[in-house]
């Protein structure tokens, strides 16, 4: 009787040891799919965006994070000069440029006029 009593508690303890792999499966799951729909995307996004960082020359018409609209004319490591109207520039992190700007005739038809 007692080695029966043994014997059933070895198998109940055989069990708990794969259930432990049972509960993790799900959170190894989970990690998976935000990788796929969430870290990876973002990851391909920010090295798009540093190439094009990279690949800024003067004379490119860009569009800055905060909304301003300018052509190129001067850049260093870490900044670059847009004048955004005739004779006046400024200088912006480059950083926080974020694109190149529409070009003329791919304005939205809902503009002012």
């Amino acid at each position: 009787m007692i080695d029966v009593a043994y014997a059933m508690a070895g198998a109940s303890g055989e069990a708990q040891g794969g259930g432990g792999l049972l509960t993790i499966l799900p959170l190894i799951l989970m990690f998976g799919i935000f990788y796929v729909l969430l870290i990876r995307p973002q990851q391909k996004k920010a090295k798009e965006h540093r190439n094009f960082l990279e690949n800024l020359k003067r004379g490119d018409k860009v569009i800055t994070a905060g909304g301003l609209y300018g052509e190129i004319t001067g850049m260093t490591d870490q900044t670059v000069t847009l004048e955004i109207a005739d004779k006046i520039r400024v200088k912006v992190g480059r950083g926080y440029i974020a694109a190149f700007a529409p070009k003329e005739g791919a304005k939205a038809a809902g503009g002012n006029g």
